[in-house]
């Protein structure tokens, strides 16, 4: 598959699943995405004290924390911000996959699971670097967008 037919495929997946699956798709694949060790690079002049520690508080608290608890942790991170313009990948993937957890908790919108889904295949990517023409050829890749599918039709 393409890129741009994955894309479209988690997309028309996301449409069709009922509440029960997009929570629990949602739950499952930011927990995936903040036990990843992605930010175990991540450069200390990315985020100053006060921000690692929300950080850590987010990392910790994402499957428990409700959206007002996530989103002043959020906030506290974003003060906290030191990069500018070059965060660590996977940091930023963490950080992007968290606000788009943090947003869908806070108004239920069906998008941010499709992000949060494409955040989920971009950490593939950042580790086995797919093809965009053939994107599902690793098997890693393959095994994401399966987990995906399998999550919204369950």
């Amino acid at each position: 598959m393409r890129y741009q037919e994955v894309e479209k495929a988690i997309q028309q997946l996301i449409d069709a699943a009922g509440e029960d699956e997009l929570h629990a798709f949602g739950l499952a694949t930011i927990t995936r995405l903040t036990t990843a060790d992605l930010v175990d690079e991540a450069d200390e002049e990315d985020l100053d004290e006060d921000a690692r520690a929300a950080l850590a508080t987010a990392l910790e608290t994402v499957t428990t924390a409700g959206a007002a608890e996530l989103r002043a942790l959020l906030d506290r991170i974003d003060e906290g911000t030191l990069a500018d313009g070059d965060m660590d990948p996977g940091l930023l993937i963490v950080l992007t996959a968290l606000e788009h957890w943090t947003t869908f908790l806070e108004e239920h919108r069906r998008g941010e699971l499709y992000e949060l889904a494409i955040r989920s295949l971009e950490e593939v990517d950042y580790r086995v670097s797919a093809e965009l023409d053939d994107f599902l050829a690793e098997p890693e890749m393959a095994a994401e967008y399966a987990r995906i599918r399998q999550s919204l039709t369950a």
